[in-house]
């Protein structure tokens, strides 16, 4: 990202443009976020997880005769989690068995984490010849975006063909972070068919796009199947943050996108919270029904309980 303040920067800007349209996913270095930050955010996860998460992860597996299965797993994902909320109200005192020091550090991870969102949806709308902040307001809703970090474990695993890490799915939200073990891969992306390893990385970030931002980009960029291999060896961390629209934004697409397109109505209009109520239970299925139902309904609907990430 140092690139963006210098010579290079219309260059930069031109693969993040080829990274958001055909890929839905770029990794990012020199982001502004510290090394050393980053190795404590790094060591205090790891440190949490062998604390006070793996033992009741395998019990849960010992539970569920996870180590003998002998057909794949469909309905289950290998890992352990939690989740921070950042936005609009944070609930970071209310998680349980995290130290103070963690606590802090996560805190402050999450604020930088925000900084560095709101900047590329900023770099984002210069690409797409949107004013600067449109996205942002996009997102805002009554209270502002919704921000949240998901800290994952992906533990060695005995039947990786069998059991995904997590299963194949499209985010819900806007734009998601990611800070990935540096050491353990898993995490991969559908392209033209194929999965593609999303490499390990030393102090990098990984970004991918939404469903949110497909839908106000008219579809100019896509939000992408991904999914998480479970590995027979080394605990996998993944930390990921997602600045998602507030729970009352009402999403369309950008009207400036839409007016250079012949086809007008290839996205609906919706309330964000009802979009993830309906993601809650299609999480793991194409996106393109959920888009369909939408403009099926176009007036709210209700489909129960709100889904967290």
């Amino acid at each position: 990202m140092e690139k963006l303040n210098g010579d290079e920067r219309s260059a930069t800007m031109e693969i993040i443009k080829d990274a958001c349209e055909n890929w839905g996913f770029f990794e990012l270095v020199n982001h502004g976020i510290s090394p050393e930050f980053m190795d404590t955010v790094e060591r205090l996860t790891k440190e949490h997880y062998k604390k006070t998460m793996e033992q009741r992860f395998k019990e849960m597996v010992s539970s569920k005769g996870l180590e003998s299965v002998q057909s794949e797993i469909t309905d289950l994902d290998w890992e352990s989690t939690f989740y921070l909320r950042h936005l609009p109200v944070s609930n970071i005192t209310e998680i349980p068995d995290l130290e103070q020091e963690y606590r802090k550090v996560l805190k402050e991870f999450g604020e930088q984490l925000e900084k560095l969102a709101e900047n590329l949806l900023d770099l984002l709308c210069e690409n797409l010849g949107l004013e600067k902040g449109y996205l942002k307001k996009a997102f805002y809703g009554a209270k502002g975006p919704t921000f949240g970090t998901k800290v994952s474990n992906y533990p060695p695993c005995p039947k990786p063909d069998l059991i995904k890490g997590l299963r194949a799915h499209t985010d819900a939200g806007g734009i998601i972070l990611l800070f990935q073990d540096d050491k353990v891969s898993g995490l991969q992306l559908l392209k033209d068919g194929e999965w593609v390893d999303v490499p390990p990385m030393r102090h990098s970030i990984v970004v991918n796009i939404g469903d949110q931002l497909e839908v106000i980009t008219n579809g100019k960029y896509k939000s992408v199947m991904h999914r998480v291999i479970a590995q027979t060896d080394g605990t996998r961390m993944s930390i990921a943050s997602f600045y998602n629209p507030g729970s009352d934004a009402v999403i369309y697409p950008a009207p400036a996108l839409v007016e250079k397109e012949e086809k007008k109505d290839l996205y609906p209009k919706f309330v964000f919270e009802d979009y993830m109520k309906l993601y809650a239970g299609l999480k793991f299925q194409a996106k393109e029904p959920r888009f369909e139902a939408f403009k099926a309904i176009g007036s709210t609907p209700n489909f129960g309980p709100i889904a967290t990430a």
